[in-house]
């Protein structure tokens, strides 16, 4: 069985423990009052207004003017996030941290010396609860698709157990929008095929969906069904290392995009560090909000682990791939993902003629920010991350804090 372990709120959660005051109150995490900055995350209070991640300050205040924003303190999370990895690893070490806040548990050969899947994932419930102060939601399941349509489905606080024999029970009355990747526009399709829940969805033929959805048809069809045959891998078992993530309202603004882009090779960055490895090629993933997905992928000269290294290829690329979207108006981003693989783990680097004084400068901020993430956990992030872009185009998901 698979348990999927997501957090609630997760930094807005931090900051309301951490401060009292900010309890049943309205929290913004990133952006600010005067409307300069996105959004990073919200409470559950500040949700019901409307307010999400990857949301403009200005649009956040309009809906929510008496929100509470605060500043990020990404090496809060971090160590937060340490500390629940490690309650995790007491039951099972197949775990496969999806981010800071959420992780998939294989727990199938855990049984024995905790008990069944379901009384495991309440044990975890509790550790968090009592180790951190926080919250969060566990799916229990055959699989990861069921597992984390289960932790969704009862949030916040949220505990669900789909057992093997009752997987289209649960499926059947579920809303087709909860299956994976059916976002605004495959709902525009869905309703012009008069389909409204999964079982409506299970009644059409496979031939059908392809034809309809493309190769995409095929996975809708298996999921429709509960069959999702990916396996729990562990870090140290990849082949690739990667950090995507999914907004709650497409992005639409370029800068935006790029310095996510940034973000999310800086945590692959502190990764590969952390396990002494180097990468040779860096790929983005880019699904639109038609989910069209499109990836792109860029070598090396030699393999690095450096941030600037990672994040001038990331923003490279994703400014390549949508550079037309954009200049017509039309940029709509669903997912964004950064990944990197071809490893090299010799500890060797070719330095480049002219290049030391550089590298060095390059590996002492890496050293100094490592230093930070070692103290406060090793997938702390620090804020303002767009690192390659020049000042004057440089968007800063935390400005104006």
């Amino acid at each position: 069985m698979i348990i999927h372990a997501d957090m609630d709120a997760f930094y807005a959660s931090v900051e309301q423990r951490d401060r009292p005051e900010l309890r049943g109150r309205p929290v913004v995490v990133g952006g600010s009052s005067s409307g300069r900055g996105v959004v990073c995350a919200a409470s559950y209070e500040a949700r019901r207004f409307g307010v999400h991640s990857a949301m403009s300050s200005k649009r956040a205040v309009a809906l929510c003017p008496h929100a509470e924003f605060v500043r990020p303190r990404m090496d809060a999370y971090a160590e937060v996030s340490r500390q629940i990895r490690e309650i995790f690893l007491r039951f099972t070490p197949l775990v496969q941290p999806l981010s800071l806040d959420e992780a998939f548990l294989d727990v199938a050969g855990s049984r024995r010396l905790f008990g069944p899947a379901e009384g495991i994932g309440r044990l975890i419930k509790d550790e968090v609860k009592a180790q951190t102060g926080l919250v969060v939601s566990v799916g229990v399941a055959p699989n990861k698709f069921l597992a984390k349509l289960a932790s969704d489905l009862r949030k916040p606080d949220g505990f669900c157990v789909v057992p093997a024999e009752g997987v289209q029970d649960f499926l059947d009355p579920l809303e087709v929008r909860r299956v994976w990747g059916v976002g605004r526009a495959a709902m525009r399709k869905m309703e012009r095929l008069g389909v409204g829940t999964i079982a409506e969805l299970r009644r059409i033929p496979e031939d059908a969906l392809r034809s309809y959805f493309g190769s995409w048809g095929g996975k809708l069809y298996r999921l429709a069904r509960g069959i999702d045959e990916r396996a729990v891998t562990p870090e140290r078992h990849a082949k690739s290392i990667s950090h995507e993530t999914t907004f709650r309202v497409n992005v639409e603004d370029a800068d935006v995009l790029t310095a996510w882009a940034a973000m999310l090779a800086e945590l692959v960055a502190r990764r590969l560090r952390a396990k002494e490895l180097r990468a040779r090629t860096l790929s983005v993933k880019i699904r639109s909000g038609d989910f069209e997905t499109i990836t792109r992928a860029g070598s090396f000269k030699e393999p690095t682990d450096r941030t600037r290294d990672l994040a001038d290829r990331a923003i490279e690329l994703v400014r390549t791939a949508t550079r037309r979207d954009a200049a017509a108006g039309r940029l709509s981003t669903r997912l964004l993902g950064v990944g990197v693989s071809g490893f090299d783990d010799s500890g060797l680097a070719q330095g480049m003629l002219f290049e030391g004084e550089r590298n060095d400068r390059e590996r002492g901020r890496d050293r100094a920010a490592d230093a930070i993430a070692e103290k406060f956990g090793k997938y702390a992030l620090r804020p303002g991350s767009a690192l390659a872009l020049p000042k004057k185009e440089r968007a800063n998901p935390y400005e104006g804090q």
